[in-house]
């Protein structure tokens, strides 16, 4: 099997537990504050890890407390580091409020940069496909990443435009749509961007552009897809601790789950048990007990095509 690389940010989740948002002005006093290892590639590439799915993270690791704190966590968890620059990293601060909701502040370092140079020690010709985040598209390398995606045709794109989808500029938002990528994204971006009234709408709108498939999330009413055919899995009841990287772990399923041969529909079936757990815990992270776990909620004919 070839690998998918997984172009993104490794990055420091300061995580703090809060009643809810300050109003300007108000004090509030924190419940608790820990430190983990984020970022929206990390997270799908560590579900990738998981499935046993060949990948190669490439992120570049920078200096600084932040960047100290990455290459600690990339080392322990085994994790080929193959960019390590002189510049600092940054963090994310997520503010997770009772009821499990984030809110991200987010401080952006060399860790959401890309330049083609980054790939020198990663076997390139094994790459088959490739994950992208809105988040690195809108940064100032951005064109970088789209210029390497269009010499690449080859390639099946797997793309999250994130939370900020509307503040990616429409040119660069254009030749990513250009690239027919697999679209994954939640309902409130799907209707924003398209302006339409219903998820269906907004995929179908979509897919006209790209001709691929669009995987939409529901949070508790599961997730949705059309790949020229609807498709709906069910939701997977979770007691919520927080929602740090739900769609990120959701997108690392889903690529893991097409990698192993499944289908649009039993893809998001099985991530939707991923999501679940990721959930069902503090943080964006799973181990491996965790892990066993969802797997082990699936139905029994998708650990069968998963194995």
């Amino acid at each position: 099997m070839k690998q998918t690389l997984v172009i993104g940010s490794a990055v420091v989740d300061v995580i703090v537990n809060i009643p809810h948002l300050p109003k300007t002005g108000e004090d509030v006093h924190i419940s608790s504050q820990t430190r983990s290892l984020g970022g929206c590639a990390y997270l799908v590439s560590d579900i990738l890890r998981h499935f046993g799915v060949p990948y190669s993270l490439c992120t570049a690791v920078g200096t600084g407390i932040y960047g100290d704190f990455v290459h600690k966590k990339l080392q322990e968890r085994g994790v080929p580091i193959y960019v390590r620059r002189p510049e600092e990293n940054g963090c994310c601060y997520c503010m997770v409020e009772i009821g499990g909701e984030r809110t991200f502040i987010v401080d952006h370092g060399i860790e959401y940069t890309f330049y083609e140079e980054y790939l020198k020690k990663i076997n390139t010709e094994s790459i088959d496909s490739v994950y992208v985040c809105g988040l690195e598209i809108e940064e100032e390398t951005g064109w970088n990443i789209i210029t390497y995606l269009q010499k690449h045709p080859e390639y099946t794109i797997y793309f999250a435009p994130g939370a900020r989808i509307m503040e990616i500029q429409p040119d660069r938002m254009e030749a990513m749509l250009a690239l027919c990528p697999i679209l994954h994204m939640n309902e409130g971006e799907s209707l924003a961007f398209t302006g339409k009234k219903t998820v269906e709408a907004a995929a179908r709108a979509i897919h006209e552009r790209t001709g691929n498939a669009v995987i939409i999330t529901l949070g508790e009413k599961g997730s949705y897809c059309f790949d020229g055919a609807d498709h709906y899995a069910p939701p997977v009841p979770a007691a919520v601790k927080d929602t740090i990287g739900a769609g990120d772990s959701h997108m690392g399923a889903v690529i893991s789950a097409r990698r192993l041969g499944l289908s649009f529909a039993d893809a998001i079936r099985a991530a939707n048990h991923i999501s679940s757990a990721v959930v069902s815990n503090a943080g964006g992270l799973l181990d491996a007990e965790d892990f066993a776990r969802a797997l082990a909620s699936m139905p029994l004919e998708l650990q069968k095509k998963l194995k």
